[in-house]
């Protein structure tokens, strides 16, 4: 008996050993209560973003790290698993990665996340969905003669407007477009008195983009919606006012805009009365109206607001004037030039808007999600897009302005009026032997000579007529359609109708002295803080998710930096410091997304935050600083825990 009692004991210890094994080593839980958000997580859970939103959970008791998957379904199949992270210290995440609009059924995206403690691996947490979509569209805002206005997109890095009775689109990275196509050669009411369009936000995305999503995505359009102009008013031709986003630069007040502005102006005719039936909008960096920094395509209407999509192509001989006067004007081919322009003081000039695109920049050091810029995805759209009546074909050329450094800093700008002149028709002698079906001619000059117009060579019966393919100055050769004749030395190739050149008739210079000219200022820099704290989160000395209730927050471990985004920015730089003033830089990320999670030792820290603007040249890609944040990272916090038994 004594031995059967013994057995029993040792067998009810080996339970109690194992049971009790069992529940030292017990895999962790799941997390729980995984959540998006755009700038804390104390937000009311939603489901829907413009842009990539940030996650958080709670944390897990004992978690070493965490692992954080995002698919585009919620079996996060390997083919769906687009996007992860093994090495999260916190329990939040910033994807660095600027998610294109998508909307599934229920959802288009699904995020999770499991645990890595000492005892093992959690299970993956209940699957979080959540579609990123436009938040609003747009809608008609007040406009003036000229152009038509919409209100700003959250999430859009620009706007295709589409003239359904032109079936023409043409882009723009602000939200206004001028009515050029309405008014040139044909200002009168039939034309220009009425414009019906439709505008809609398009998404571009940049850097490595993962497999399976589009680098480019739309908003809908928005119903076809209706601007009527006055007819133009009769005077000297002067400034009236620049506006953008929401604001409104004029003479008397000047502001700060978002993105670069359209401008409105009023007058047809010089200060010396010479009567003009177009214009060019100039932009200069300093007050005396000198240096240059844009140049506006010629436009006839009563307002310009440069274009992703290039200038119109304006005749270029006279035998084309009066067939423009009957239709509208189509932008200028890939590859084609605009026609000659000069200033009045017989500069050449050509417009900003067919300027070459910038040269692709190294990938922004530091960039955990990004790429060498040879790897960004084009940024037009794709030309195969069947919802599109004629797909708008980017320029690349820099169309924006820079920030200004406002207060002190600021554009100025000026319009002058522009004519154009019919030059006499030129004639060159051909000077070398051309055979019958040549379609090249080697002259003694080219100049005068312009592509589609139409020339003619030799006399007599072997006189004929061909067209102008194009002009090969280096050569000195005018290319054509195919001669049915052959053609020698001396015989005469005389244009048959004059080129047109269009001159400014006033000297910007000139117009801002006598104070013919509008100031204003062009920055956009996130937005860091609310009323009372900035938009960071982490974990608290104690081990709880908080996000900041104060001024300068304290934090245990790496905290999520999140900010409003600023309006024209492509890519984020944010860098930390030990100090607000002098700034010294310890430390910097890249980002597409708008926020970060900030790998800090324990102290005393500063950060701040900037956007970058793909669309503009080298250095003038960086925009305005936010103020510096300051924050402080607690050092951890240790407890001796006494176990039972011990």
């Amino acid at each position: 008996m004594r031995l059967a009692r013994l057995v029993l004991l040792c067998l009810a210890a080996l339970v109690l050993t194992g049971s009790v094994q069992a529940r030292v080593s017990a895999a962790p839980a799941a997390p729980q209560d995984l959540r998006a958000f755009l700038l804390r997580p104390s937000e009311t859970v939603t489901h829907e973003f413009a842009r990539t939103p940030s996650f958080s959970w709670l944390p897990v008791r004992g978690a070493v790290r965490y692992e954080f998957e995002l698919s585009k379904n919620a079996g996060f199949t390997e083919a769906g698993t687009f996007w992860s992270d093994e090495k999260l210290k916190t329990p939040a995440v910033s994807v660095p990665v600027a998610l294109p609009w998508m909307t599934g059924n229920p959802y288009a995206v699904y995020a999770r996340v499991r645990a890595i403690t000492r005892d093992g691996v959690s299970p993956w947490s209940a699957a979080f969905g959540f579609n990123v979509r436009w938040s609003n569209t747009p809608r008609p805002v007040q406009t003036y003669p000229g152009m038509s206005r919409w209100s700003v997109v959250d999430g859009a890095t620009s706007y295709q407007v589409w003239f359904p009775e032109l079936r023409k689109v043409v882009g723009m990275r602000t939200n206004a477009v001028d009515h050029r196509e309405f008014y040139a050669f044909h200002p009168q009411p039939a034309f220009s008195g009425t414009v019906r369009w439709r505008v809609r936000a398009v998404r571009n995305l940049y850097g490595k983009i993962p497999t399976g999503l589009p680098a480019v995505s739309y908003g809908p359009w928005s119903p076809v919606l209706t601007t009527t102009n006055p007819a133009l008013a009769d005077g000297t031709v002067v400034p009236t006012l620049a506006t953008a986003d929401e604001t409104l630069s004029n003479a008397t007040t000047p502001s700060l805009h978002e993105l670069t502005p359209a401008f409105s102006f009023t007058g047809t005719r010089a200060a010396n009365g010479v009567s003009a039936p177009l214009y060019r909008v100039y932009i200069f960096s300093d007050a005396d109206c000198v240096n240059i920094i844009h140049r506006g395509s010629i436009v006839a209407s009563p307002a310009y607001v440069p274009r992703t999509t290039g200038s119109l192509a304006m005749p270029l001989t006279s035998s084309a004037i009066t067939p423009a006067g009957a239709k509208y004007l189509p932008d200028l081919k890939s590859g084609q030039r605009e026609a000659e322009q000069h200033m009045f003081d017989s500069a050449n000039v050509t417009s900003t808007e067919s300027d070459p695109a910038p040269a692709k920049q190294a990938a922004s050091p530091g960039t955990s999600s990004g790429a060498p810029a040879d790897e960004d995805p084009a940024n037009t759209p794709p030309a195969s897009d069947p919802s599109l009546p004629s797909t708008p074909a980017s320029t690349g050329a820099p169309v924006d302005l820079w920030d200004s450094g406002w207060p002190n800093g600021r554009f100025y700008w000026t319009v002058v009026p522009v004519q154009y002149e019919v030059l006499d028709p030129q004639a060159t002698p051909l000077t070398a032997n051309a055979p019958a079906g040549a379609t090249a001619f080697t002259v003694s000059a080219t100049g005068g000579f312009l592509k589609d117009q139409a020339i003619r060579i030799g006399t007599g019966p072997t006189q004929e007529t061909l067209t102008v393919a194009s002009i090969d100055v280096a050569q000195n050769q005018i290319l054509t359609s195919p001669s049915l004749y052959a053609h020698a030395v001396a015989e005469q190739i005389v244009a048959l109708n004059g080129a047109i050149v269009y001159w400014d008739q006033e000297l910007p210079q000139d117009n801002c002295g006598a104070g013919r000219v509008q100031s204003f200022g062009k920055g956009s820099s996130p937005l860091v803080s609310g009323s009372s704290a900035p938009f960071v989160s982490g974990l608290s000395p104690q081990g709880r998710l908080t996000s900041a209730d104060r001024a300068t927050p304290s934090f245990y471990g790496a905290p999520l930096a999140a900010w409003e985004p600023a309006l024209g920015a492509d890519q984020y730089q944010i860098q930390w410091s030990k100090t607000r003033y002098p700034w010294v830089k310890a430390g910097e990320k890249f980002t597409y997304a708008t926020s970060a999670l900030l790998t800090l030792a324990p102290g005393v820290w500063y950060y701040r935050v900037r956007g970058v603007n793909f669309s503009l040249p080298g250095t003038a890609r960086a925009m305005s600083w936010s103020a510096p944040v300051g924050l402080k990272v607690a050092k951890p916090t240790f407890a001796v825990v006494k176990k039972s038994g011990r």
